[in-house]
């Protein structure tokens, strides 16, 4: 799911507290949620943590910049990340208005408590890091679509007894065969831990040969028929719902929302090893959700300290304007101030493509390395509404997560048709004043930036168009949260756009990323044409998402290292 912290700096070191007691002040009266008033926690003339070079520099420290850098940090290497704006996360930040601690983008989560060589990459590296995040666990989530609403429960038997008093039949027999055939396909799916890839030729030492015994075990293990749609594991998700001659339209809507809320396209677009991934995570015996108790906010504190605690740096408000290429290679990044930042061994770009692409001189980049970027179709933006509200007349069952589906024959990826909604203070009750609710609803990935492509955030229109865009979000507020909710009685009330994320983000078109579809396309690996210069992130394998990101980060990371380094730290994680 969208798939999104910040303390005081001691002199120009950064100083995360778990307790996240010390708050940035925010402007109430921006545009939306990722403004910032400009306060500025470190010292303007002197903004880096130590000289103003490293082994790798890495750009933007959204979560697979800071899996990067924390990996690269415990394989000894010097490592500097540059953060345009005040608070480290990139779409993954938090940030606080009168007490109301937000999330600015992801909300869903699980596998944190996970170890070993299935577990989800997020928990993985900070296995490696050492860090945990203390999370409270819950089962469920409220739906509401065109002519129900219920509550959804993840494990194997709990969702068919909804679908039997909420679908049909038809849908838990449909259901049933589908879980009988993709679970075990799991074994096959998490049999190459994410840890373990790396992006050159050693990755025969470090995967394919260390974990071609198990490989092979789960494919025995799954027999012939599921050894075969194992091999469908690279394809799209659609064509085993189709091999399995899944027709009933609830479970095709069904799985098409959790293939769009994993990966930004539906299940004839998402990679079925995605899929199959987060079926295990969310549909095996025993199964958890789990929410950070400090928010999005917590992950990224647990992964800026493992970093720091391994001698690695962070620069916030240190803007990229150029990454430099010297002798065809990339040397360094320029800062928006002038200031030249060496990289000795690697610059790494946790930007989107098409940003990545902006700040390359123009001679450097070869000619179909550019164009495949241009021709690569974009998810759209978002739209975000926070809130904050007194509990007092809201009913004591809300649960922490909503979705709504307004017209299933739009199909879920259609404008102002989803809306999903997070109210965390039902599980962490830090997250907002005493008797508080803290509340965060979007739309995910599907507002049209062409709308407010060119308006004047400051415009008479954009204030309308921003009023009329955000009613669906609210109607969906008052669905969910029920009667005693009143919009006009609302403490902090703010209103993000695709301008916003644009903005405050640094994203081409304010974009979710890629919209690359399983079978027509790949996403982009991480070397790039351009020796020294290396990517990560949601435009890179494994693709768009909190775990495929935090994979790319390690991936990246491995790759600059020697084998005999990455063999260590996979037996030192016991992987």
């Amino acid at each position: 799911m969208p798939l999104v912290l910040g303390t005081p700096l001691l002199h120009t070191h950064l100083k995360f507290r778990r307790g996240r007691k010390t708050v940035l002040a925010r402007s109430s009266n921006e545009e939306g949620p990722f403004s910032s008033n400009g306060h500025v926690s470190f010292n303007q003339k002197s903004p880096f943590p130590g000289k103003p070079e490293a082994d790798v520099v890495i750009i933007g420290s959204g979560i697979g910049g800071l899996c990067c850098g924390g990996l690269l940090s415990r394989y000894k290497q010097d490592v500097l990340v540059l953060e345009s704006h005040d608070l480290p996360g990139g779409a993954a930040h938090s940030f606080d208005i009168k007490g109301y601690k937000f999330d600015s983008g992801p909300s869903l989560f699980s596998g944190f408590q996970s170890r070993g060589p299935q577990a989800n990459p997020l928990a993985q590296v900070l296995d490696a890091l050492g860090e945990s995040v203390p999370c409270a666990s819950y089962d469920s989530w409220m739906v509401y679509i065109p002519d129900s609403e219920f509550l959804s429960r993840i494990g194997p038997t709990e969702f068919l007894k909804d679908l039997e008093k909420y679908a049909s039949m038809d849908a838990v027999r449909e259901w049933r065969k589908l879980l009988d055939a993709v679970l075990p396909m799991s074994a096959a799916a998490t049999a190459l831990p994410p840890l373990a890839i790396r992006s050159d030729i050693g990755v025969v030492s470090t995967a394919a040969a260390r974990y071609a015994p198990s490989l092979l075990k789960s494919f025995i293990q799954m027999g012939p028929q599921g050894a075969l749609s194992a091999t469908k594991l690279l394809r799209p998700f659609s064509e085993i719902l189709d091999s399995l001659e899944l027709k009933d339209p609830f479970i095709r809507n069904w799985v098409d929302l959790l293939s769009f809320l994993l990966a930004g396209v539906k299940s004839d677009g998402v990679l079925s090893a995605e899929m199959v991934y987060m079926f295990a995570e969310w549909y095996k015996p025993g199964c958890t959700l789990e929410y950070p108790l400090d928010g999005s906010a917590g992950v990224v504190d647990a992964l800026v300290r493992g970093m720091q605690k391994f001698g690695g740096r962070i620069c916030l408000g240190a803007h990229v304007s150029n990454i430099v290429v010297e002798n065809g290679r990339a040397t360094g990044v320029k800062l928006k101030n002038g200031q030249f930042v060496r990289a000795k061994k690697a610059v790494v770009s946790n930007a989107s493509m098409w940003d990545t692409l902006d700040m390359l001189p123009a001679e450097a980049v070869p000619k179909e390395y550019k164009e495949r970027i241009q021709r690569t179709k974009q998810c759209e933006s978002f739209m975000h509404l926070h809130l904050g509200f007194d509990a007092k007349n809201i009913r004591d069952d809300l649960g922490i997560h909503h979705i709504v589906v307004n017209d299933w024959s739009r199909g879920v990826d259609a404008d102002q048709n989803v809306v999903l909604i997070s109210i965390p203070s039902t599980l962490s009750k830090d997250l907002a004043p005493p008797g508080k609710h803290v509340l965060h609803a979007y739309t995910p990935g599907t507002e049209p930036f062409e709308l407010w492509e060119g308006l004047d955030r400051r415009s008479s229109e954009y204030k309308r168009l921003k009023a009329e865009r955000s009613e669906v979000m609210w109607r969906a507020v008052e669905r969910a949260v029920g009667p005693g909710f009143d919009r006009d009685n609302c403490e902090v009330k703010l209103v993000g756009t695709p301008l916003t994320h644009k903005r405050f983000l640094r994203r081409n078109r304010g974009t979710y990323g890629p919209a690359i579809k399983a079978g027509q396309d790949t996403f982009p690996g991480h070397p790039t044409p351009i020796p020294q210069l290396y990517c990560c992130g949601d435009s890179t394998f494994p693709g768009i998402g909190v775990p495929a990101v935090a994979a790319s980060g390690a991936i990246v990371a491995n790759s600059l290292v020697s084998v005999s380094q990455h063999s260590e730290l996979l037996d030192a994680v016991g992987i």
